[in-house]
C-alpha cells in the first residue's frame, strides 16, 4: 500500500513517515500543497494525508483540487482543528476521513484500515499456488508458513500479484512502484527481485517468481 502524506510540519512528517514505513507501507512525503498537488497526480497512491493548514494550497484546496482532476483516492484530512464546522468542511471538500491532533498511531493505523476496507471491499487476498497475500492485514504465507518482508518487499510481491501471469519489465516496476524513469545503470529490481526469491522461493520446491530473459519478472504457478 502506497501512501502519500502532505505535511508541512517537518517533525509531525518525519514521526509518521518512520511509524508507516514500519508498518509495511510505502510513504512519499511533500511539504506543502503544491508539492503534494504535483505527486498526487503523478503518482498512483493508496491513500492520501492531508494537513489543513499548508503553505501554497490549504488542504481544504487542495483536496477539491484533486477530486476536480477525478483522483478518487481515499483521503484523510489530519488537523488541529476539532470545531464540528472544521469537520463538515473538510468532509464536505471531498475527504473520506477526518482526524484531529493530537492522535494516538494506533487510531492513525485504523483509520488507514478502514479506507483501505472501503476501498478493497471486494478484493480477497492475492494468492498464486499456496503463497497468499494479504493486503489489508499485512501478511504474507506460503504453505501456511508466516513471511516476513520489508516494505519494499511486501510492495513489490502485491505488484506481482496483482499481475499474475504477466511479464513486467524492468522500467515498470521501476516507474510504478519506486516512480523512477528507467535508468539501464540501476539494479533496484534485480536486487529487491532477488531479496524475495529469498524468502519467498528459497525453501520450496515450487519456485514462483520467473525471470523472463532480456525483459524483466513474473509470477506464475507452472514453469
Amino acid at each position: 500500500m502506497k501512501i502519500l502524506i502532505v505535511e508541512d510540519e517537518e517533525n509531525v512528517a518525519t514521526f509518521l513517515k518512520k511509524g508507516l514505513e514500519e508498518e509495511l507501507f510505502i510513504v512519499d512525503a511533500a511539504c506543502d500543497g503544491k508539492e503534494g498537488f504535483m505527486m498526487a497526480t503523478s503518482n498512483d497512491y493508496d491513500l492520501i494525508m492531508l494537513d489543513i493548514m499548508l503553505p501554497g494550497i490549504d488542504g481544504l484546496d487542495l483536496c477539491k483540487l484533486l477530486r476536480m482532476k477525478g483522483i478518487n483516492t481515499p483521503i484523510l484530512m489530519l488537523t488541529a482543528k476539532d470545531a464540528v464546522e472544521d469537520k463538515v468542511r473538510g468532509l464536505d471538500s471531498g475527504a473520506d476521513d477526518y482526524l484531529t491532533k493530537p492522535f494516538s498511531f494506533d487510531e492513525l493505523l485504523a483509520r488507514i484500515r478502514a479506507l483501505a476496507r472501503r476501498k478493497h471491499l471486494s478484493v480477497e487476498p492475492y494468492r498464486c499456488s499456496d503463497l497468499k497475500l494479504d493486503p489489508l492485514e499485512r501478511k504474507v504465507t506460503r504453505g501456511g508458513k508466516d513471511i516476513y518482508l520489508r516494505p519494499r518487499e511486501f510492495v513489490l510481491l502485491e505488484y506481482l500479484l496483482k499481475n499474475k501471469n504477466r511479464v513486467l519489465t524492468r522500467s515498470q516496476i521501476l516507474r510504478d512502484l519506486w516512480g523512477y524513469q528507467f535508468d539501464p545503470t540501476t539494479n533496484v529490481v534485480d536486487v529487491h527481485i532477488n531479496f524475495l526469491r529469498d524468502k519467498v522461493d528459497r525453501d520450496f520446491e515450487k519456485k514462483l517468481i520467473k525471470t523472463v530473459r532480456g525483459t524483466g519478472y513474473m509470477i506464475r504457478e507452472d514453469d
